[in-house]
């Protein structure tokens, strides 16, 4: 019988198929997510551990847990929170859950180009408040999303999901050719590719959609932002840290943009404060995948791949590369 953990809570669903199997489920109950030193003595003596982005798997992490590791199973599709390199010296598999969530993430992403857009949370804001208002045909103009452009750093699954989206609303597509779009759907949507710096110097809505890794790490920093059209808009679903978030916050103050919708931040939790005082910017807090039928598909395919793993056979979506 295999000890499995769970670092944090999951949808009981999506982790039904470890308990039928007959293992050991040890699972975080905890009404707040366990701290550093909670985490390493719960997943001591486990052989499969189900982690979040929120733990950093490193030698530590790999020392508390025990040298029976076998497998970690990121609930996640990306894996920045895991030392690679830690898991092939001691021979661990890690996996990740690719292919479950870009329709969740897109949407979400969607929503908030729209919402900045058009200051919907400006709007909520303002009624909230209980401030006074009434229709005017001048009163909290917004701008149109439809003949814009919206420019896509990584067209993978979550980056082409958005791209339908907005080619559904009369958007043109461009993506980066670093980060391309595949066949069929770039001819599909009709999208162009161009370099990076092309890429933000052109479109009038720039949106990420590509991993965490030492080449997209502020990716978009203070002379991309700079390079941006006036009043354009910037939407960050990836990763906090592929945007230089001060410069971000002074390409805001300065008015060369016209807002930002983000739903990661650079020293998540922590965000800039400036961030937090200013109209034209969207605040979410890491929701993209935040739906119970996805994060219960997240979970069960990150069970599947801990018992694949744990039955001595291949990982089904393991980490590229890896």
């Amino acid at each position: 019988m295999a000890r499995i953990c769970i670092t944090d809570g999951v949808p009981a669903e999506g982790i039904e198929a470890l308990r039928t199997a007959g293992n050991e489920v040890i699972t975080w109950d905890g009404q707040e997510p366990p701290t550093r030193e909670q985490l390493l003595a719960h997943v001591k003596g486990a052989d499969a551990v189900l982690t979040v982005l929120s733990d950093g798997v490193d030698e530590e992490f790999i020392a508390a847990a025990g040298p029976q590791l076998k497998v970690v199973a990121n609930i996640a599709a990306g894996f920045n929170n895991i030392d690679l390199d830690a898991c092939r010296a001691h021979g661990i598999v890690a996996t990740v859950t690719p292919g479950t969530l870009f329709d969740a993430v897109a949407d979400l992403a969607f929503g908030l180009m729209l919402s900045v857009t058009r200051r919907m949370g400006e709007g909520e804001r303002l009624i909230r408040a209980g401030k006074p208002w009434r229709y005017r045909t001048t009163f909290m103009l917004g701008r149109s999303i439809e003949t814009k452009s919206i420019g896509l750093i990584g067209a993978g699954q979550i980056g082409t999901a958005m791209a339908q989206r907005c080619k559904a609303f009369g958007m043109d597509v461009f993506y980066a050719q670093e980060h391309p779009m595949r066949e069929p759907a770039r001819s599909e949507l009709d999208a162009k590719g161009l370099s990076v710096d092309e890429l933000v110097a052109h479109c009038d809505v720039i949106s990420l959609h590509c991993p965490l890794t030492p080449e997209t790490h502020h990716i978009i920093n203070a002379e991309r932002l700079a390079s941006m059209k006036q009043g354009s808009y910037l939407i960050n679903t990836a990763r906090g840290a592929c945007v230089d978030e001060k410069a971000l916050v002074a390409a805001l103050q300065s008015g060369h943009l016209g807002g930002a919708g983000l739903d990661v931040y650079e020293h998540e939790p922590a965000i800039e404060p400036e961030l937090l005082t200013m109209e034209n910017v969207a605040l979410l807090p890491h929701l993209g995948s935040a739906n119970v039928e996805t994060r219960t598909a997240m979970t069960a395919l990150a069970a599947k791949n801990a018992l694949e793993v744990l039955a001595g056979r291949a990982a089904p979506t393991p980490v590229p590369g890896l």
